[in-house]
C-alpha cells in the first residue's frame, strides 16, 4: 500500500509554482513580453564572473576523478573552512570548519537543523513544536511536520510585519524546541531589526531557564545580502548563543539551480560540537549525502561577493512609489526582491486568480503565507517589465 500522506499531498502543490506554471503557459500563447510574471523568486541577474571563471579553471586543471568524486559526508573541508573564515571576517564570529555543514540550499539546511533539535513522538505523547511567524514561506510546513514535530504560526502584525511579540509569548510553552525566523523575509521583504532580534533572544533566554531546556533559534537567511540602503540588518547568530544559521547561495550570487548552501552552528551553542556530525547522520535517513563537489569548490571564490543586486532596490523603489501613489497599502520592504501589498478589501484569490490574471498580471495570493487579503510581488525581473506593468496595476485597483 502506498503512503497515504504523500498521496494526499499530490493534490496540494505549491501555489507559487501553480501561478508560475500558468504564467509560463500563457507566455507561450501570447508572448513573454505580454505576460507580467511576478510569481517566483528566480534571480534575474547573472552570477559573478569570478564564479564562472573559477568553474572553468576547475574543469581545466583539477584531477577529474577528484573533481567529480564524492565529497566527505559533512562537505569538503576546504569549503567548510572557507565558509567559516568568511563568516568570521564579516560578522565577527569564531566559527571553525567543525561548525559548518554543506547542504543542498537553505531548504536542505533547514530540514537538517530542525531534525537536530526535535524528537518524533507517538500519538500518546505531546509533540515537539517549532514556532515561526506569519507571513512565512509555505514550505516550512513540510520541512517541520516531516520531522514529526508540529508547526505553530504566530499571526502577523500586518502594519509592520515585525514580530508580533504579544502573540508569540502567549504561544510559548515547554514543548517548543525551536523558533524559525526568516529575515530578510519572504514574502514581505521586511528585515528584523537588531532591537527585534535582541528582544526575541531575551525572551528565549528567559524561557530556557523557565522550561529547563534549550530553545534553538534557527535563522533562514537566503536573502541576507539583499538589504537596501540604510536598513538595520543584524547577523542573527551574533545575538543569541543557541542559534543555527541556514544559508543558501541561490539569491546572493544567483545560483538557485545549483542547490548549494550550508548550516552554520554558533560555536557558543549548547552541543555545538555534536550538531554538525548529527547532520551527517541525518543525511543517511534523508538520502541527502552532500551537494556536488564542483559546486562546493566553486563557491569558495564568491564567499565575500554578490551578484550585482542593485536592480532589486531599483525595482522596489519604482513599485513602492507608484503603487502607494495608486492607493495600494504596502509595508515598505527593507530587502529581498518581494513586496506584500494588501488587496483593496477583496479576497486575495479573487484578486489574483480573476482580476489580475485577466490583465496578464500574474501575482501570488497571500493565503498560503497565512496573510489573506495580501498578495506577493516577486520583482526579480527586468526594470522594463516593471515599468510596462504599472498601467496594469493602476487599472487593477480602479476595478475596486
Amino acid at each position: 500500500m502506498i503512503n497515504q500522506m504523500y498521496k494526499e499531498m499530490t493534490g496540494k502543490g505549491s501555489v507559487i509554482r501553480e501561478f508560475f506554471t500558468y504564467a509560463t503557459q500563457r507566455a507561450s500563447e501570447i508572448g513573454a513580453e505580454n505576460v507580467y510574471n511576478y510569481t517566483i523568486g528566480n534571480p534575474s541577474v547573472p552570477v559573478p564572473q569570478e564564479f564562472t571563471d573559477y568553474m572553468i579553471e576547475l574543469l581545466q586543471t583539477k584531477n577529474p576523478v577528484a573533481l567529480h568524486g564524492y565529497s566527505p559526508s559533512l562537505g569538503i573541508d576546504s569549503t567548510r573552512q572557507a565558509v567559516a573564515d568568511s563568516l568570521n571576517r564579516r560578522f565577527g564570529m569564531n566559527y571553525g570548519k567543525e561548525h559548518i555543514f554543506m547542504t543542498s540550499g537553505a531548504a536542505g539546511a533547514i530540514a537538517h537543523a530542525i531534525r537536530c533539535v526535535v524528537t518524533p513522538k507517538d500519538s500518546t505523547e505531546a509533540f515537539d513544536e517549532v514556532i515561526t511567524f506569519a507571513p512565512y514561506f509555505p514550505e516550512y510546513v513540510p520541512y517541520i511536520e516531516g520531522t514529526g514535530a508540529r508547526i505553530t504560526v504566530i499571526p502577523a502584525d500586518i502594519d509592520t510585519f515585525q514580530i508580533n511579540f504579544d502573540e508569540f509569548e502567549k504561544a510559548m510553552n515547554p514543548h517548543v524546541q525551536a523558533v524559525l525566523v526568516n529575515s530578510p523575509n519572504n514574502p514581505s521583504g521586511i528585515v528584523y531589526s537588531t532591537a527585534t532580534i535582541q528582544k526575541l533572544a531575551d525572551i528565549l533566554t528567559k524561557k530556557e531557564t523557565e522550561y529547563g531546556h534549550e530553545i534553538y533559534l534557527i535563522s533562514d537567511e537566503p536573502y541576507r545580502e539583499i538589504v537596501f540602503a540604510g536598513v538595520d540588518a543584524p547577523f542573527i547568530s551574533k545575538l543569541y548563543d543557541n542559534s543555527i544559521c541556514c544559508y543558501s547561495f541561490s539569491k546572493s550570487v544567483s545560483l538557485p539551480g545549483e542547490r548549494i548552501g550550508y548550516v552554520a552552528v554558533n560555536p557558543a551553542c549548547k552541543n555545538a560540537e555534536l550538531i554538525v556530525p548529527m547532520c551527517g547522520q541525518i543525511s543517511r535517513f534523508t538520502g541527502h549525502n552532500c551537494p556536488p563537489s564542483i559546486i562546493q569548490l566553486a563557491v569558495e571564490k564568491v564567499l565575500d561577493m554578490t551578484s550585482d543586486l542593485s536592480i532589486y532596490e531599483k525595482n522596489k523603489n519604482i513599485l513602492y512609489t507608484e503603487l502607494t501613489r495608486m492607493g495600494y497599502h504596502i509595508v515598505e520592504p527593507g530587502g529581498t526582491f518581494y513586496m506584500f501589498p494588501r488587496t483593496p478589501g477583496v479576497d486575495a484569490n479573487e484578486f489574483c486568480w480573476k482580476a489580475a490574471k485577466e490583465l496578464n498580471l500574474i501575482l501570488v495570493p497571500g493565503d498560503s503565507f497565512l496573510c489573506p487579503e495580501h498578495f506577493r510581488i516577486s520583482y526579480c525581473v527586468t526594470t522594463d517589465m516593471v515599468e510596462r506593468s504599472l498601467p496594469l496595476f493602476e487599472k487593477l485597483i480602479k476595478m475596486y
